[in-house]
Order: C-alpha cells, then sequence, then structure tokens
C-alpha cells in the first residue's frame, strides 16, 4: 500500500479553545508531517522525525494543513438558486427552491448535479457535507453514488414532505417511509455514507407523516435526523397553527420523538428559554447557519445563550439560503452576527468549530475533523497570502492567530491551495 508524507505547517485541535491564550487546546507544528495510507493518517509529527527514503513526500510549505472542512447543514438541490431575490424565507421557498427541486425526479439531472455539487464543495476545502436531497429519492441515489465513488463521508437523507408545496414535489406519509427505509437499507454505513431522516419542517409534513419519520428514528437509532427549526417568524406561526396542540415549534418535534443527540436542527434562532431547555435535556444540535439568516433577514443566532444552556452547536452554509460554499466566508458573517449581539468569535474558537467542533456535533470527533494518527485523510492546504489583498495583509501578520482571522475574514475558495479527501487531493491544477 503507497505511503505519503505530507509535509506543511500543520495545526489540529485537541478541544474547545476557551481564550485566545489557550495554547494547550491545539497542536501547531512549523515544519511537520502527516503519514497518508489507506485513505488514513498513520501518524503526525516533526518531519525531520517522520522523512524515510522510501515514503514520497509531497512538500506544500510554507502553507497550513489544517483537517477538512464540514458542512453541517446545506441543501444539495438548491445550487442553481443561490443569490435569488425573495423578501423573506416563505417566499423565497415557493418562488425559488420548490421550482427548482421539481427537476431532480430526472436521474441524470440528479448524477450530473452531485458530481458539480461535490466539485464545489472540495473547491472551498468542505471534505464532510450534511446536505438535505430533495424529496425524490433519485436524488439521494445520485449523491450517494457521487460521494462513494470518491470515498467521501457523507451524510444526506431524501426529504419527507406531504403537504404545502406543489404536487409534484410531495410524497404521502407512507411514501415518504417507504423510500427513506430502502435508502437506508442501501447506502447507510456503506463506505463513508451515512443516512439523516429528513423531515423538512412542520409546515411541509402532516402529523401522519411526522409519526412515520418518528417510526423510522426508531427502527434506525443509528441514523441522523434532520430538520428546520425556528427560522423565521413567519414559520413559527404557521408551524404552531399547523400543530394546535404543541406548546411551540419545539414541541412539534418533541411529541414525535424527532429531537436527540442525533438531531441536527437547521436554524434554531427564535427560541424561548423554555424551548432551549428542551432541546440541551434531549441533547439535540442547533446549527447556525449566519450567510443564510443575513440574507433572508431571519435573525441573529444566540450562540451565547445556547451555549450557557449546555448546547453543543454547529456551523453551516445553509447553500442555497446561504450564499457561499465557502465555510471562511460562513465564518466571517458567523463572527459578524455574533459581534452585533456582543458576543466574541476567536479565531481558533472559529476553526475549531468547522472542524473538530462540527465532528463533535455529529459524534465523529474519533473518525474526522482533527489530525491524529488513525483518522481518516481529510484535510485542506490553506494559503492566506492567495490574493494581493490577503499578501498585503500577512505582511504585517506576525501570528498564527492573525493569520487565522485573516483567513477567517478575507478568505474563500482562493485560499484553499488543495483539498484532500481519504489521502487523494480533489482540486484540479
Amino acid at each position: 500500500m503507497t505511503r505519503t508524507l505530507i509535509r506543511a505547517r500543520l495545526l489540529t485541535f485537541l478541544r474547545e479553545p476557551q481564550s485566545g491564550d489557550d495554547t494547550a487546546s491545539f497542536r501547531y507544528i512549523e515544519d511537520g508531517a502527516l503519514l497518508i495510507e489507506g485513505g488514513m493518517i498513520r501518524d503526525m509529527g516533526e518531519f525531520a522525525q517522520m522523512s524515510a527514503p522510501d515514503v514520497a513526500v509531497i512538500d506544500h510549505r510554507p502553507h497550513l494543513v489544517m483537517p477538512g472542512f464540514i458542512d453541517t447543514h446545506l441543501h444539495f438541490p438548491q445550487t442553481q438558486v443561490i443569490a435569488s431575490w425573495a423578501a423573506e424565507l416563505l417566499d423565497w421557498l415557493n418562488d425559488y427552491t420548490f421550482p427548482e427541486e421539481t427537476r431532480y425526479g430526472d436521474p441524470a439531472l440528479c448524477a450530473a448535479m452531485a458530481s458539480a455539487f461535490l466539485d464545489r464543495l472540495a473547491d472551498h476545502g468542505t471534505t464532510t457535507p450534511v446536505a438535505y436531497a430533495s424529496v425524490h429519492a433519485t436524488s439521494a441515489e445520485a449523491l450517494f453514488a457521487e460521494a462513494l465513488r470518491r470515498d467521501m463521508r457523507l451524510i444526506t437523507g431524501k426529504v419527507m414532505m406531504d403537504r404545502n408545496a406543489p404536487e409534484s414535489l410531495r410524497d404521502t406519509a407512507q411514501s415518504g417511509y417507504d423510500d427513506t427505509k430502502a435508502l437506508i437499507a442501501r447506502w447507510h454505513g456503506k463506505g463513508r455514507l451515512a443516512y439523516a431522516i429528513t423531515p423538512r419542517f412542520a409546515i411541509t409534513s402532516t402529523p401522519d407523516q411526522m409519526a412515520a419519520a418518528q417510526a423510522l428514528a426508531q427502527e434506525h437509532p443509528e441514523c441522523y435526523i434532520q430538520t428546520h427549526l425556528s427560522e423565521n417568524h413567519a414559520e413559527i406561526a404557521l408551524s404552531c397553527q399547523l400543530y394546535p396542540d404543541a406548546v411551540d415549534y419545539t414541541d412539534i418535534y418533541a411529541r414525535y420523538g424527532l429531537l436527540g443527540p442525533k438531531s441536527l436542527l437547521g436554524h434554531a434562532i427564535h427560541l424561548s428559554n423554555r424551548e432551549t431547555g428542551v432541546l440541551a435535556d434531549a441533547g439535540a444540535k442547533p446549527v447556525f447557519c449566519p450567510t443564510s439568516n443575513l440574507f433572508l433577514g431571519s435573525g441573529l443566532f444566540d450562540d451565547a445563550k445556547l451555549r450557557a444552556a449546555g448546547l453543543v452547536t454547529a456551523i453551516a452554509t445553509d447553500i442555497g439560503g446561504g450564499t457561499s460554499y465557502s465555510m471562511l466566508q460562513t465564518l466571517a458573517e458567523g463572527y459578524k452576527v455574533l459581534q452585533l449581539q456582543r458576543q466574541r468569535l476567536h479565531p481558533l474558537r472559529a476553526f475549531h468549530w468547522i472542524t473538530r467542533g462540527n465532528a463533535v456535533a455529529l459524534g465523529l470527533e474519533h473518525c474526522i475533523g482533527t489530525l491524529d494518527a488513525g483518522t481518516e485523510a481529510d484535510f485542506v492546504v490553506l494559503n492566506a497570502r492567495a490574493t494581493p489583498a490577503t499578501a498585503q495583509r500577512m505582511d504585517r501578520a506576525t501570528t498564527l492567530t492573525e493569520e487565522l482571522f485573516a483567513l477567517q475574514v478575507m478568505g474563500d475558495d482562493r485560499a484553499v491551495v488543495q483539498t484532500y479527501i481519504a489521502g487523494k487531493p480533489q482540486k484540479a491544477g
């Protein structure tokens, strides 16, 4: 089996940084190496101690190697409606998203777009996506197949939606259950693939379908659950109108057993103290989607409140309500959202969040999110001098923290020199 040494400056996190001077939370090696074999990181350390004449060396100096980025909430069928003007969430869904998603019943389109979708993610340094497919089983099939071909870690599922959508985008409680059951049997646990049971949100699922999702979750506790929660005031009001017996929006999901440690809840902006407590008791994971929240005017994610309640929060692009595939740009906008609430996002915590932090939210920190020996060889090579503007900024940077913050605020796909998935480079050229 071929062995390769990746030589570069290395940065990996051991735990979440508690402050800007928490040097015990990460490991940084100025001239480091990763030993890659069979799609895994076999060792990490100083290059001088790891080099050997029989091992090929790929030298990425002076660039910075970090774990690959993990995007915990995005929509595969929405890549061609990014940057579509709308007043707010429900208008955007009805005017752009639903018409676009009707196209994904075509297997040929799904296959072509799955390849393009995963290419764009790799271009931006993302190595693990958690994605919504469309209502069509064909869309999930295509995305799983393409990820398997690349030996990529992927979590996805077909959305379940049987009301308040165009007829061509509606399944039924029974067909949604049957299609999901078949997809789980075919794909979950194959290669590095995992299934997410995906009732889109309460507005588009009848009580019968929510009960079907509950049955699936009980039958397949190994699967994730993903849905949307409290993104927009109009959405909250309609959800509660459709489920009048529920105490609030969060209670809808709680009543159907859809809250637990493997539940990923996109947005979670407008939560009462009661709802926050319910999520914390369940161990559910709210997902911060800053570019989407700003673009659709949905509101400001209160990360400090959720964390104070003991919740583990994730962060994501939310393509295509989100405006960039880049987790670096996601951090830039997340920084601003938190600044508006007098919450500070230090660059050390920011880069922990999109690597090990999101891995912790998924319960996968033993597999991805670090450069530790024995983990999967998903990593990104970053150049903070990729553009004239960032090079000019870096001429005055003297610390790792300053470099990270420049990448966080000014970085995008141009800063991504290469993305490795299972030890294989993904970017052409």
